[in-house]
């Protein structure tokens, strides 16, 4: 089984749409995981059944209990974070706001608080409309360690292609360079950066590569919307050709991908074109690096 991360340096290059498309091109050959939990959207296009789901907790958060607590107010004096205001006459935590230090728990006079194993989000294994498994995953709004539910969605997908003998697990990584994408990036085979020819795209796509080749993973690189500046799409040719990354495809800027995710449709059931035929042969020669022997970063 060979693990195909799909990343991109900043949010809105196309990195989804890509994904969606190979797993659906995959089809029963791919287990397809959403690694991107912070903003995860790859159910639009593959239209899982949500058939299993599972809580996922990580970190604490203070509570405190109104029988036992005396309304001293020393918790909330030693809060750093002001995450223990009175409300209705009693002390209370802001979930949002607790870093779940413990600092309150060990100050309190009368054990009226206790850390509590937080549940930040939900994990889900699905089948998908061309009956593969995806992988994803929810995080809870204002809730952090996403790099770990990230790691807990990838490993999931890496277990079931195994036990299945998938030929692939495809995963749609986190954008940017923080630690959701390390996790997404730890122990891939292969991967796939989609960028934009725009002044932050550029930027972002050296910033992302960097990441790449700390971890030495072979890359490839789409190039969407390259025609709205030849310019900056030709930088990022010649930077390609500078850093040995393969250039797998560039992709006109077309509003037929916005109409597919309009449709909850990827691009290649929605268009029978250019974009389609492109979209395939990307599929194709990423299979294609994917199982060279001799690939060197």
């Amino acid at each position: 089984m060979k693990e195909i991360v799909i990343i991109s340096g900043k949010g809105g290059t196309g990195k989804t749409s890509v994904t969606a498309s190979f797993g659906f091109l995959g089809g029963k050959d791919v287990v397809v995981a959403d690694c991107d939990v912070d903003a995860a959207d790859m159910h639009l296009l593959m239209k899982p059944d949500f058939a299993q789901s599972e809580d996922f907790y990580s970190g604490v958060v203070a509570e405190i209990n109104p029988e036992k607590c005396t309304q001293c107010g020393l918790c909330a004096e030693k809060c750093r974070f002001d995450a223990i205001p009175v409300i209705n006459n009693q002390h209370v935590v802001k979930k949002l706001d607790c870093e779940g230090c413990g600092y309150c728990e060990k100050v309190c006079p009368v054990d009226a608080i206790t850390m509590r194993d937080q549940n930040v989000g939900d994990w889900y294994i699905s089948t998908t409309k061309v009956d593969n498994t995806m992988v994803h995953a929810k995080l809870g709004i204002g809730a952090e360690n996403s790099g770990k539910l990230v790691a807990k969605v990838k490993n999931e997908a890496k277990a079931i292609a195994e036990k299945q003998h998938k030929e692939f697990a495809v995963i749609d990584g986190s954008p940017g360079v923080g630690c959701p994408v390390v996790s997404s990036l730890s122990g891939a085979d292969f991967t796939v950066i989609v960028t934009e020819p725009s002044v932050s795209g550029f930027h972002d796509l050296k910033r992302v590569f960097e990441l790449v080749k700390k971890f030495k993973i072979n890359a490839g690189c789409i190039i969407n919307k390259y025609d709205i500046n030849q310019e900056i799409t030709d930088k990022i040719m010649n930077f390609l050709r500078d850093e040995n990354i393969e250039h797998i495809a560039s992709f006109p800027y077309d509003e037929n991908f916005t109409r597919a995710m309009t449709l909850g449709k990827t691009i290649v059931e929605f268009d029978e074109g250019e974009l389609k035929e492109k979209m395939v042969n990307s599929w194709t020669k990423v299979k294609q690096l994917v199982n060279h022997e001799n690939l060197n970063v």
